[in-house]
């Protein structure tokens, strides 16, 4: 079975084509199931569309649900189409996306930490001038952000666990504890964590996340999943065979997608 649970679209205003778009491409691609998740908005800000380059606006929230669930419907025999959501993980905001989540029947939630210390992950210029001690702080703070979002029990995914290495790639040498002591958080949560094709869209190529965190994460028993992190159709299930393949040898059995925030497990 080929699935796909990360896909953004024009909505969030940084990527191109329509959900409708996603799905077509989905069943050309050979999918049984297409996750539609993109980026939540800034719920915490007063402005309907705080950033218009970044995420939705909080109007555009429900027409969002409304037309994946319209969608599902279409498509009903054809291809399964799942209700998802990327979101941004903000501790002290945590309560408050929750009461937006759970008004709607989302099938996933994907929890994602795309800021550090108040700084974006993919900020090519926040590493310069960076002592070695300031830059092992600052990922093992990011590795906490994540901790905290695994035990805030608002996710069935946690996105990208390793991207803050996309426009730093050297950022996979920086050496800390926090990384095995984050995986058995999430282990012991019983989450997933997706395998990410985008980091080929970025400077470090490759996946999220690296081999090495996988082979950890499997030894925590740590769920995965699969997402490509699409923003554009051509890219849905972009190297889903290849993943499958170095799944098995890291030594993981099955993966797995989620229907009503309900594991549906998927030998590999």
């Amino acid at each position: 079975m080929k699935f796909d649970l990360h896909t953004h679209h024009e909505r969030c205003g940084h990527a191109r084509g329509s959900i409708r778009d996603y799905i077509e491409a989905a069943i050309a691609n050979g999918l049984q199931v297409i996750g539609i998740a993109d980026h939540t908005p800034y719920f915490s800000y007063d402005k309907d569309q705080a950033f218009p380059k970044i995420a939705m606006g909080k109007s555009e929230f429900p027409e969002y649900v409304k037309e994946v669930q319209a969608l599902k419907e279409e498509y009903r025999g054809k291809i399964e189409v799942l209700l998802g959501i990327e979101s941004d993980f903000f501790p002290e905001h945590v309560e408050h996306y929750r009461t937006y989540f759970d008004r709607y029947p989302f099938d996933y939630i994907i929890g994602s930490v795309h800021q550090v210390e108040g700084v974006s992950i993919f900020n090519k210029n926040r590493w310069k001038g960076m002592s070695e001690q300031q830059k092992v702080k600052t990922k093992e703070t990011y590795y906490r952000l994540i901790e905290h979002s695994a035990r805030s029990g608002m996710y069935q995914i946690l996105g990208h666990i390793d991207a803050m290495k996309g426009f730093y790639p050297e950022f996979s040498k920086i050496e800390t504890e926090a990384v095995e002591h984050t995986l058995k958080v999430v282990g012991e949560y019983g989450l997933a964590i997706e395998i990410n094709t985008s980091g080929k869209t970025k400077y470090v190529g490759g996946w999220y996340p690296t081999d090495e965190i996988l082979e950890l994460a499997n030894h925590h028993g740590v769920k995965v999943t699969f997402g490509s992190d699409a923003h554009d159709p051509e890219r849905v299930g972009d190297e889903f065979d290849l993943v499958a393949k170095r799944l098995k040898e890291i030594g993981f059995k099955e993966w797995c997608y989620f229907r009503q925030k309900e594991r549906v497990s998927v030998p590999l």
